[in-house]
């Protein structure tokens, strides 16, 4: 079967042009890296002083990759050409390498020349590509007839910890083959990653769709969501996704690099930052490395006060740094996701919070009532007070009586020293709006517009 709708990272037509940033680039001998602003927002040379991917593999199922290219010469595995049926997937050349060679780069690309300062950097450095064809991601049709389901087997099989699927079908469920195939990843502790689409659509798309993939938007340089990324309730985080410089297979006025917009480099950002989490903390099954994710995303300034999970932004963007480093909770084995086979999809619940980027954005936090057995506890300790009230005020009364002066003499009643039992505190309310509730009310303006 192949694919109605592949999407690639610009809904198929490639920016052209320089870019324009509100800030001044960052000194580098090579004007690529220059352009390469993803890594300058996110403050990656902090991030790799902590994680570089290293030791993690990160399968990315799309067309061939070219592993020959300056930028990835090293990185990239053999893998498998599900669109031929046989062969490695990592000497693609041309058009039908160009857009995995895309997400393979901002995924792991290391760079080339002294210090690897010139070419395309990942925002995963060290992490191993697995590249895995995909049938119908190139425009070319299935030897298999099955999709993807084989092609992401493969990909569990053979090490991989994220799967990057920058590409989609639009459709309302995947065929029995690929459900299988992703309940089958996701046993497995595997994290799969997809694009929601370039249509500015609500439709939904598969794999993106499915309950247990973390599905993603795209984003500009302000955190606002791409006029065309798809929406709906499925998308969980945006990423950067408008202007990105990749690396390519195709050879253009600066060489082997392109410049695009779409939810495609979105999805390969989320999936790096999926790699340096794993690399940063092994332990963590895949569902608690995307609670990590969700629980440090942040909004723009004036989209505060948004109700979570919104249709265009989910939880909102990625914070790499912030979800390498803040105190976040481990949560449930699945994370936002529903169990295998079922239930509901969200954050995880945790009895503490964890707070947005340090810029004052979003912070998620999540709830819990009062359980019945410590209810019952409270009123039991409550009644056992009242009883120790009313015993002293019956002693104290009595005691008054026998040994006092004569009614309205001294310390009689309404006289100076007269017995007066202390005001009852209303009992504790908890104020709306405290720590535990999310924010309601629509976006102060419509978001990805």
């Amino acid at each position: 079967m192949s694919f109605t709708r592949t999407l690639r990272a610009v809904g198929g037509a490639v920016v052209a042009g320089a870019l324009l940033f509100g800030t001044a680039p960052v000194a580098s001998a090579d004007q690529i890296r220059n352009e390469q602003w993803p890594l300058q927002m996110f403050n990656a040379d902090s991030i790799w002083k902590i994680s570089t991917g290293k030791g993690v593999t990160v399968a990315v199922l799309d067309s061939p990759v070219d592993g020959n290219h300056a930028d990835l010469a090293g990185s990239v595995l053999p893998g498998k050409n599900f669109i031929t049926g046989s062969g490695p997937a990592d000497q693609g050349t041309g058009d039908d390498a160009d857009h995995g060679t895309a997400m393979a780069s901002i995924i792991a690309g290391h760079g080339h020349g002294a210090g690897g300062a010139d070419g395309v950097k990942g925002l995963a450095p060290d992490a191993k590509i697995l590249p895995v064809a995909v049938p119908g991601a190139s425009g070319q049709p299935s030897a298999g007839g099955d999709g993807f389901s084989q092609a992401l087997r493969y990909a569990v099989d053979n090490g991989a910890k994220v799967v990057n699927m920058s590409f989609g079908t639009q459709k309302s469920s995947p065929s029995p083959e690929e459900q299988q195939a992703i309940d089958y990843a996701r046993k497995h502790d595997v994290l799969l990653v997809a694009a929601s689409g370039n249509d500015g659509s609500s439709a939904p798309s598969v794999p993106a769709s499915v309950p247990g993939v973390l599905a993603v938007g795209a984003a500009d340089n302000h955190g606002y969501v791409w006029q065309k990324s798809d929406y709906g309730p499925n998308v969980k985080l945006v990423a950067p996704g408008v202007n990105i410089r990749s690396a390519s297979s195709i050879v253009d006025v600066h060489g082997k690099y392109r410049l695009a917009n779409g939810t495609s480099d979105s999805t390969a950002y989320v999936s790096a930052a999926a790699a340096l989490l794993r690399a940063k903390f092994p332990d963590l099954t895949a569902g608690q490395i995307a609670n990590r994710l969700i629980k440090t995303a942040s909004l723009p300034a004036d989209q505060q006060g948004t109700s979570l999970p919104d249709q265009h932004y989910g939880y909102g963007s990625i914070n790499p740094l912030s979800a390498l480093t803040k105190d976040v909770p481990a949560g449930s084995k699945d994370g936002p996701f529903p169990a295998v086979g079922g239930g509901s999809s969200g954050p995880s619940s945790d009895p503490s919070s964890a707070a947005g980027d340090n810029s004052g954005n979003l912070t998620i936090q999540s709830h819990k009532g009062l359980s019945a057995p410590f209810i019952i506890l409270m009123l039991v300790v409550v009644v056992v007070l009242l009883v120790i009230v009313v015993v002293v005020v019956m002693v104290v009364k009595k005691k008054n009586r026998r040994n006092g002066p004569p009614p309205g003499g001294f310390g009689g009643p309404g006289g100076p020293g007269g017995f007066m039992p202390y005001q009852q505190q209303p009992p504790y309310q908890q104020q709306p709006g405290a720590p535990g509730s999310y924010p309601q009310g629509p976006p102060t303006q419509p978001p990805g517009q």
